[in-house]
């Protein structure tokens, strides 16, 4: 069986019941799933201590089992980042560990990236996608399904509907992204990493429209947008609705950044604080084909 150990990098777990329901459901889906020691550590709002979370951080890249999910995202992989070993991480990797996760998680796999360890995978987590409760909406079969298949080499790509406008666009380029607000935080940092001709996807939560604007025009006025070949913007959701918006949404904050950005930038990619996400390898280079309002990307 594929040994998959979960692990807690970042926020604290309140409850417990979620993760070994997570490790149940795991389980039957045919994974060697184990719950690593440091788990369920607490401390104020992070799973443990710092030194807690960075010593099961190298404790399983030298385990390197073939997957390592984090239990859940929150915040505190920025206070390991100048301290985590790159390198014991990038040789877990060549062994063939796959670290998957998404949020929080995506500190550590741009970590990855500009470093040069190597692949990691944006994906679900253990709670979010495998502890929540029949009664919430259990486990979301194409996100289980899609995640199986990356995770057993049978995943080489995935497709979704976008806006009219974009029929014909054919491109290449590495793949990399995650989390917008996490993403930002990076910037301008050792751990930011340097894609040119990239295709770049992003998605958040619990930010209103305007702190996204505000975050993709950094991005566009930084550079980062034109010298990519494409950006994919997932779900942003949870926000509340102010009155001052009036009218103002997501979709005018990226009419906006059209207005300003020559980029092509395509809603709609399957991934974020969503029920229904799929698995997308960091890092790696990508075709990137759109036919009517089908958009495929294939690695």
């Amino acid at each position: 069986m594929t040994r998959l150990v979960l692990f807690s990098p970042s926020g604290v777990t309140v409850k417990a019941a979620p993760v070994r329901l997570a490790r149940r459901r795991l389980t039957a889906l045919g994974f060697d799933c184990v719950l690593d020691a440091d788990a369920l550590k607490r401390f104020q709002r992070f799973a443990g201590h710092d030194e807690v979370r960075l010593a099961a951080l190298h404790r399983i890249a030298r385990q390197a089992p073939s997957i390592a999910m984090a239990v859940r995202g929150g915040y505190g992989l920025t206070r390991l980042l100048d301290r985590i070993d790159w390198p014991l991480l990038a040789r877990s990797i060549e062994a063939g560990t796959r670290w998957v996760g998404l949020s929080d998680i995506t500190a550590l796999h741009l970590g990855l990236l500009a470093h040069g360890g190597g692949i990691g995978w944006a994906g679900p987590t253990a709670t979010e996608d495998f502890g929540r409760s029949d009664e919430a909406g259990g486990v979301d079969d194409v996100t289980a399904g899609c995640f199986c298949e990356a995770m057993r080499g049978e995943l080489e790509a995935v497709g979704f509907r976008t806006e009219a406008g974009f029929d014909g666009l054919q491109l290449k380029g590495r793949l990399w992204g995650g989390n917008l607000s996490v993403l930002m935080s990076l910037l301008g940092t050792p751990h930011w990493p340097r894609v040119k001709g990239g295709v770049l996807f992003l998605e958040d939560v619990n930010e209103q429209p305007y702190r996204v604007e505000r975050m993709l025009l950094q991005l566009h006025q930084a550079g980062v947008l034109a010298a990519q070949k494409a950006v994919l913007l997932g779900h942003f959701t949870v926000h509340s609705k102010s009155p001052l918006d009036r009218g103002y949404s997501i979709r005018a904050a990226v009419k906006h950044l059209r207005t300003v950005c020559d980029t092509p930038i395509l809603t709609g990619l399957p991934f974020g604080h969503v029920p229904t996400k799929v698995t997308l390898p960091v890092g790696s280079r990508v075709q990137l084909a759109v036919q009517g309002r089908e958009v495929f990307i294939a690695w």
